[in-house]
């Protein structure tokens, strides 16, 4: 965007940082954190940052590494979760990119499941009034726009299974194990 031209919308930050699952493509608003994406390589990103542009209507930008505004504390919290240093995000989030029951559903996640515990599906749904509601609340976990943020890796299986996750069983596996859920892996 050349100084002549106005922006479309608000101003959308965005990088890819290194983590203990993979590259996460992280994205901030100026209201706060409004996505992250697991395996985020190359390939990826310019598809994810594309339908987040057009999504939220706003101008993307990616500032040099050590060059982030909005994504500072984002990128020093994550590295502080994966170093096992950190055991609750303390970040404003955006939820423009959830809406109705999924963020009903992923607020009360958010709130009342911490770092190392974990919920069946049934049971969240009860949480959120809705008992029965295993697999609407399986839809709102595969919907969630702010993974490892929103825990989402922490719903299992009412019967112990460890359920499905939008960034694959074995991130699922990894994630649990780094907060104490299962063991970690031999090899």
């Amino acid at each position: 965007m050349d100084s002549t031209e106005r922006p479309r919308g608000p101003r959308l930050e965005w990088t890819v940082v290194p983590s203990g699952v993979g590259p996460l493509l992280l994205a901030a608003t100026p209201e706060g954190l409004v996505r992250i994406e697991f395996h985020a390589g190359p390939d990826r990103v310019d598809a994810l940052i594309g339908r987040l542009v057009s999504r939220l209507g706003a101008d993307a930008l990616r500032p040099p590494p050590g060059a982030e505004v909005l994504l500072a504390e984002p990128i020093r919290q994550i590295a502080a979760y994966f170093d096992g240093s950190l055991r609750r995000f303390e970040l404003p989030l955006d939820w423009r990119l959830s809406a109705g029951f999924n963020r009903q559903v992923l607020l009360e996640l958010d709130r009342s499941v911490p770092y190392g515990a974990v919920i069946g599906y049934g049971d969240l749904a009860a949480r959120v009034g809705r008992p029965g509601g295993a697999q609407a609340v399986g839809n709102a976990m595969g919907s969630n726009p702010l993974p490892l943020v929103v825990a989402c890796h922490r719903v299992v299986e009412n019967d112990g299974g460890i359920g499905g996750f939008g960034g694959g069983l074995e991130t699922k596996r990894l994630l649990l194990a780094l907060e104490g859920v299962l063991p970690q892996p031999l090899f």
